[in-house]
């Protein structure tokens, strides 16, 4: 973040102490005292960075805040000095030793600093009030050869953001009739330079018109992106103005869009008329009657927004001589949308007018035939998928070809890019509900191509996916959602390969220059993996899942990479509200394909650090979700579940899932959760639970099986002698293995390390053997009903369940007292 002189610095200001501030603070007023120069400015520096490094307030000396204020408010003290106190006194703020007023500011650019200090207090004693007073009354009075508000705008935009309230109805109308002023009336001429020098001439010193972005001499009214040497006073309000300008729209526009014009029929008779003109800026402002002037001054500071944003759309078509200029255009272009979408939705009659030059627009950006997209311009097709969205329906329009373009091929080649994958993800998730209603078709299959933004960057992502996800999962996508989650640190890995491997290097980003992938290059462009690629890399949804091993093997040299793990860590919270959201409306079948995902996919997941066993924890937690809202998968799914426990690999997996999947078997394979349930099939589960106990607690811990968890084995336990409890014929051989495990942990307690574990064995062990001896007890109290489950029978001491308890204790402390 900071380079290693700059952490010293912080580190120091940080340790500076009480004292040897105070005595700092005594040098800064005497400097100030005496006539402030470069000593001073240098002290002011060092005192901003000392209150600025830390996360507490520092207390400074009155003495010092005193004269900190009295230099802010001199007329004839330079304006760095006033800049550095203003910093300091808005680093201590809020704070009861300030006693700045408005009223002390000698011009323009002083209350601007002082305004900055009050509005820091937090409007404590009104002081918000107190500056948008003073600004307007510098608004009121202004005259051409006055003070310049220019300082000023800032601070009312500031107002805005702190107090939105605080403006008044003459207020508002005196803001939007100076805005008008300076969007539409500023100077067409270029400003004198400052300074004529000796040998200036009197036809030298002569202000040049102003020009567009190409050279041209501009032909028009000035805007944000005319171009000059110098400007004078009222074209830098016309910047500033622009800046301005969607927030103010936004605060001083109608509560309801379109009721703003509810009185005045004929002027939105006059508007509609007047939208029938589709040509340049020039016709449209010829046909601006003079009767526009006679509006009010809300009304008619839209009018002239509208003017003002229709001129910059064309000049956005003029080829920049250079390079910054070409950016500008695209930065005002991309605000000139903005406010175009405000300005409908407060004055729908905008709308028609507004899309002659949009269209045209999104005939430039969004069908763009070119082999990708231009970086400039992908920020503008963002705010004009916005104005489609919002108003496509009611002008008629179908920008499906935006659409398609912003959510699957952008995302597919500019992944990397992190201001565009904030954006459009940022885009989604705030109209998500606009996506579903006007374009049902179109977001749920364009996943894969936002998992893209996601595999790269997802840290500062993965918060928006959480709640964007819900909208992605459908019964359709659901299943290949899940695959793609756990697949997500693989396609970082294919990601950062499809960079590596391209030829354009202007803009591509920066990954770990140590981690050599010759072999995973070669991979990636072996057509032996091609369509493994491909179907990772995929922009739609496919509909299918394909088995991923192959690339897990390849890729694995790159599961050490720091963009791999980082998301890695994301996917297990990724996965919990997958499966929040998928379990609001799976049906059986649903919730079946699901369940045989979670099982396949615990042992075929891309080797990253620790990733496997976060995603097993996720993953076994969500099977037991899936079991309770269907209890009868168990039944359903008994080949696979018998698979599973029966397999190598449940041993060498993460503890979590296993122990999840013996207490789903032991907790629903009973005649109570499926009807089709059979004691042939409880004894199949007794015996493959049985041989799998035995294994665990037989063999010798080594590379390959390391120890087995104690959880495992009180899991495996309990479930067998739930088993047995549903088929009695089983109690006399579950009650014997018991024995022998007592026995087993009993020894393993006295002479192993593990002797807390052993003892938890053997405590489960003899609890079970106690129950066992009486077999109606321990089916009550292992597989309770669900009517047992309600909260009457744990409160009423008249009921079955505190009884059996109580006998339960008995028997188990009866028990421990014969053992000991």
């Amino acid at each position: 973040m900071f380079t290693a002189g700059a952490e010293s610095l912080l580190h120091q200001a940080r340790g500076i102490q009480d004292e040897e501030l105070q005595r700092f603070c005594f040098r800064v007023s005497k400097l100030l005292q005496d006539d402030p120069g470069p000593a001073a400015v240098d002290a002011l520096q060092r005192l901003f960075l000392i209150v600025s490094a830390t996360k507490y307030p520092r207390r400074l000396e009155k003495s010092c805040v005193d004269l900190l204020q009295t230099t802010l408010c001199l007329p004839t003290c330079p304006e760095q000095l006033q800049v550095l106190c203003a910093a300091i006194l808005r680093e201590m703020s809020p704070s009861d030793s300030l006693s700045l007023s408005c009223d002390l500011a000698q011009n323009t650019r002083q209350l601007s600093l002082v305004a900055s200090v009050l509005l820091a207090q937090g409007d404590r004693q009104q002081e918000v009030r107190s500056v948008a007073q003073h600004i307007f009354t510098v608004l009121e009075s202004r005259q051409h050869e006055g003070p310049s508000p220019r300082h000023l705008l800032p601070v009312l935009s500031k107002i805005m953001g702190l107090a939105p309230g605080t403006f008044q109805e003459d207020q508002t109308n005196l803001l939007s009739k100076r805005l008008v002023d300076w969007l539409r009336y500023a100077s067409v001429q270029q400003a004198l330079p400052h300074s004529g020098g000796l040998f200036s001439t009197p036809r030298a010193r002569q202000p040049g018109p102003i020009t567009e972005v190409d050279g041209a001499v501009a032909s028009d009214f000035f805007t944000v992106l005319s171009m000059g040497q110098h400007f004078t006073e009222d074209q830098w309000l016309n910047v500033q103005g622009f800046s301005l300008l969607r927030a103010w729209l936004l605060h001083s526009g109608p509560e309801d869009p379109g009721s703003l014009d509810t009185g005045a029929p004929h002027e939105r008779q006059r508007t509609e008329d007047k939208s029938e003109l589709e040509g340049s800026t020039l016709s449209v402002l010829s046909a601006a009657s003079t009767a526009s002037r006679l509006l009010p001054p809300r009304e008619r500071l839209r009018e002239v927004t509208f003017e003002y944003c229709q001129r910059l759309v064309e000049q956005s078509n003029r080829r920049a001589l250079r390079k910054g200029d070409s950016d500008l255009q695209k930065a005002c272009l991309v605000e000139a949308v903005l406010v175009l979408d405000v300005l409908c939705r407060q004055e729908p009659s905008f709308l028609y007018r507004a899309l002659a030059c949009l269209k045209a627009l999104h005939a430039r950006l969004g069908a763009d035939p070119g082999p990708g997209p231009d970086p400039g311009s992908e920020c503008t097709l963002l705010p004009l998928a916005q104005f489609f969205l919002s108003h496509g329906e009611a002008a008629a329009v179908d920008a499906e070809v935006i659409y398609q373009q912003l959510l699957t091929r952008l995302p597919a080649e500019r992944f990397h890019s992190p201001t565009l994958a904030f954006e459009v993800v940022r885009f989604c998730v705030d109209n998500v509900t606009l996506l579903h209603a006007r374009l049902p078709g179109l977001l749920r299959p364009s996943f894969p191509s936002l998992f893209k933004f996601l595999a790269w960057h997802s840290p500062p992502l993965t918060a928006e996916f959480v709640v964007l996800l819900p909208a992605l999962v459908d019964p359709g996508t659901a299943v290949e959602v899940l695959h793609a989650l756990l697949d997500l640190p693989c396609l970082t890995a294919a990601l950062d390969l499809q960079l590596r491997s391209s030829q354009a290097t202007s803009d591509r980003p920066l990954w770990d220059v140590s981690l050599r992938v010759p072999s995973c290059l070669e991979a990636f462009r072996d057509p032996q993996f091609q369509g493994l690629f491909q179907h990772l890399l995929r922009t739609k949804a496919s509909g299918s899942a394909e088995r991923l091993m192959p690339l897990h093997q390849v890729l694995q040299p790159m599961a050490s990479c720091a963009r791999v793990i980082q998301c890695a860590e994301a996917v297990p919270t990724l996965l919990q509200a997958f499966f929040s959201a998928v379990t609001q409306f799976a049906d059986a079948a649903l919730t079946r394909q699901l369940a045989l995902v979670v099982l396949e996919r615990s042992d075929s997941l891309y080797r990253v650090p620790q990733y496997q066993a976060r995603v097993h924890r996720a993953l076994s937690s969500q099977l037991l979700v899936l079991c309770k809202l269907r209890p009868s998968l168990v039944v359903e799914l008994s080949r696979e579940l018998l698979g599973f426990v029966g397999s190598v690999g449940s041993l060498r997996g993460d503890a979590s899932m296993l122990t999840c999947v013996v207490w789903a078997i032991g907790e629903h394979l009973s005649l109570a959760c499926d009807k089709r349930c059979t004691v042939e099939q409880i004894n199949k589960f007794f015996e493959a639970l049985e041989a799998l106990l035995f294994e665990v607690t037989q063999s010798r811990p080594s590379a390959d099986l390391p120890r087995c968890p104690p959880q495992v084995i009180t899991a495996l336990m309990t479930t067998l002698t739930k088993l047995a409890s549903r088929s009695q014929d089983l109690i006399p051989r579950v009650s014997l293995f018991l024995s022998k495990m007592r026995t087993l942990a009993q020894s393993h307690a006295t002479s192993s390390a593990h002797s807390e574990d052993a003892g938890a064995i053997c405590t489960r062990a003899t609890e079970l053997l106690a129950l066992l001896k009486m077999p109606s007890v321990v089916q009550f109290v292992l597989t309770p009903s669900t009517e047992v489950c309600h909260p009457r029978y744990h409160r009423d001491t008249n009921t079955a369940l505190p009884l059996a308890l109580r006998t339960v204790s008995r028997l188990v402390e009866k028990e421990a007292s014969l053992l000991g």
